[in-house]
């Protein structure tokens, strides 16, 4: 585990589909006692499985009613323009964005 990873406690577990990826999709409880007091809510757990970046992720989230697979692969595109920003961030020499647009970041 993670040195920064909060405790938790599995409190459940989802049957999943397999061969997509998905290597599990858990229902937790953060059991550290600032966490609780954080949030006391449950939360999903959800693991996947990227064979063609041979990354494994583990997701959380709030969300109980999509099915795990769409929660994974929003998650996964989420990280991947986290990333493009980050490049562009060290590359570029840009420290903050004007503008969200398309055409405002393409001019920046």
């Amino acid at each position: 585990m993670p040195l920064n990873a909060p405790s938790k406690r599995i409190t459940g577990q989802q049957e999943i589909p397999l061969g997509n990826g998905l290597l599990y999709d858990r229902t937790i409880e953060l059991t550290g006692v600032q966490s609780q007091k954080k949030y006391a809510e449950p939360l999903r757990l959800v693991g996947y499985y990227d064979a063609e970046s041979n990354v494994t992720y583990e997701f959380l989230s709030n969300n109980f009613k999509l099915a795990a697979l769409p929660i994974a692969k929003i998650y996964k595109a989420c990280w991947q323009v986290e990333l493009f920003f980050k490049w562009i961030k060290q590359h570029l020499k840009i420290k903050t964005f004007l503008g969200t647009s398309r055409n405002a970041v393409s001019r920046e």
